[in-house]
Formats: C-alpha cells, sequence, structure tokens
C-alpha cells in the first residue's frame, strides 16, 4: 500500500511561525512567506512606476528590505500592509530619484545585496483575464490610471487596486482620513472624465460602477 507522502509542515505553518522562524534563521522560508503577495506587490509598484522593468526593481530591492527588516515587524498591521508600505516607499524614493538631474548611475546606487537573494517571482504579471469582459476594457483603464498625478495615482492603486482600507491607507501615506475621501473622489473624477470620451469613441456603454469593478485586476 502506498502511502502519501507527509506534508511540509512549512506549507502549513502560519505567517506568525513563518515570521518567527525566519527571524530565527531559517532564511528559506522567506520564499513561502513572500509568496502569496508577490502579484499584490508588483501591481503596486507598476501602478506608481508605469514601466515593467522598473516595477520589477522596485519589488526586488522592497523584498530585500523587507527580508532585513523582518525582525522589526510587530504586528502591529496586517503583514500584506506592511509590505506594500515598504514598495510604495521604495517606488517613490525611485521617482524622485528620476526626477533629479544626476549623472550617477542607479545601478552604483542600488543597496549590496548581502546574503540574501529573493526567488525568482515569475508570476508577478500574471491577470486573471478571464474575468474581465473585455481587454480594452482593463488596457483603458490602466493607460488612465498611469496619466494620474503621482498623489492621485497612490490613492487610486491603494483604495481601488489593492483593496485597502480608508484607515490603512491614510496610515500609510500619513495623511488624514478626510484627506484619503476627498483625493480618492478627485482621483475617480479625474478617471472618469479621462475614460468616458475612450469609451465612447470604443463604442462601449459601461458604466461608472462596471469600469471601477476592474481596477482590482490591473
Amino acid at each position: 500500500m502506498t502511502h502519501p507522502a507527509p506534508a511540509d509542515p512549512r506549507e502549513t505553518a502560519t505567517e506568525q511561525e513563518l515570521i518567527a522562524s525566519i527571524v530565527a534563521g531559517h532564511r528559506d522560508n522567506f520564499h513561502l512567506l513572500i509568496r502569496p503577495y508577490e502579484q499584490q506587490l508588483y501591481r503596486t509598484a507598476f501602478a506608481l512606476m508605469k514601466n515593467e522593468a522598473e516595477a520589477e526593481d522596485v519589488v526586488q530591492d522592497a523584498v530585500l528590505k523587507a527580508y532585513r527588516k523582518l525582525a522589526s515587524f510587530r504586528g502591529d498591521s496586517k503583514f500584506s500592509t506592511w509590505l506594500i508600505a515598504i514598495t510604495l516607499n521604495e517606488a517613490r524614493a525611485r521617482l524622485r530619484k528620476e526626477n533629479r538631474a544626476t549623472v550617477d548611475s542607479l545601478d552604483e546606487q542600488r543597496e549590496e545585496s548581502g546574503d540574501f537573494t529573493p526567488a525568482a517571482l515569475t508570476d508577478w504579471r500574471e491577470v486573471p483575464l478571464a474575468a474581465l469582459e473585455r481587454q480594452e476594457i482593463r488596457d483603458l483603464i490602466q493607460g488612465a490610471v498611469a496619466e494620474l498625478p503621482d498623489t492621485y495615482r497612490e490613492i487610486v492603486t491603494l483604495r481601488d487596486v489593492e483593496e485597502l482600507s480608508v484607515n490603512e491607507t491614510a496610515e500609510l501615506l500619513g495623511i488624514s482620513i478626510s484627506l484619503v475621501k476627498v483625493r480618492l473622489h478627485r482621483a475617480r473624477m479625474m478617471l472618469q472624465k479621462m475614460l468616458v470620451p475612450h469609451l465612447k469613441l470604443a463604442g462601449k456603454k459601461a458604466s461608472k460602477a462596471r469600469i471601477f469593478g476592474r481596477l482590482s485586476w490591473l
């Protein structure tokens, strides 16, 4: 009689247990810990960077930074929120660096990888396109979000793409809850203004609710 192979206990470990094991020295477990959040981090980075290669660089740097700072994670917020905060800060820093006139190579300024290299995250850009009625709608939304000013693009990314709460968004951005609501309203109005002419030209009769229902799939 053939007995099934015993399950890897790491696969059934809780998030807290994985974190504790990594801090205790079991570094390989970090790949298991980070795996559920790979796509989320990539979407956040891409929405801000508007470039696939740069988004991948941001996530690699953010993952490396998360690994190095893991012992400082106290569980005051969700682990996913903590990861997004690191990714957001990494993207902001890179955008500031690009906007500043400098002759220094970005490669020369990047942090050394140290004794840990994140695993290749091959499925960041997998998108369940079957959930969309039309590919064109997704492309229109993605393009419109990319055209928003940075401040509003951050709000839309956190609230409508990553579906964080108003409180989480306010905490991540260091602003008040009321300001989150104001900026989100303005960002959605900008998106609607940008999208409606394109939808009319394309002959698509999509309502505002249907359009914003697609944002989580960007």
